[in-house]
């Protein structure tokens, strides 16, 4: 269940911008989303809200990695996702749970901080990924 109880849940919205499917295949073999929900726009039941040619593409999408949901869409189908000003970060608990989460991520990507040992842990890396979503890989110590 998303929502518990009096407690409201803060959950991350990629807008993929025309790339949705490609990304989940890939969160699927990164780091191993689970697709929880999936509704493309040609189910959408007011199509006139929908972009043009966009019936194929992904409306919204729910994916469960490990304890979190990220939703995700190809909202407005324009090809040009942005994503700046936020990282979405993957707390694990070995070093070989960092690096494989790491490289998955950083394949086709862009490393921003080789996953390696610093004051606050004892594996820590930042990338973005091939559809640009920064991402921060660490074992948390506190």
């Amino acid at each position: 269940m998303l929502v518990e109880k009096d407690r409201p849940v803060l959950v991350p919205y990629l807008f993929l911008d025309g790339r949705c499917e490609e990304a989940i295949d890939f969160y699927k073999k990164a780091i191993g989303a689970e697709v929880t929900s999936l509704m493309r726009f040609k189910e959408n039941p007011e199509p006139s809200a929908n972009p043009p040619g966009a019936g194929e593409k992904i409306m919204h999408a729910s994916l469960c990695v490990g304890q979190t949901t990220i939703f995700a869409s190809d909202g407005r189908n324009q090809g040009k996702p942005n994503f700046q000003g936020f990282a979405l970060s993957i707390a694990v608990k070995t070093e070989a749970e960092a690096k494989k989460m790491f490289d998955g991520l950083a394949a086709g990507g862009r490393v921003e901080m080789p996953l390696g040992k610093t004051f606050f842990s004892p594996s820590f890396g930042m990338l973005a990924d091939r559809f640009g979503v920064t991402w921060m890989v660490l074992i948390p110590t506190m």
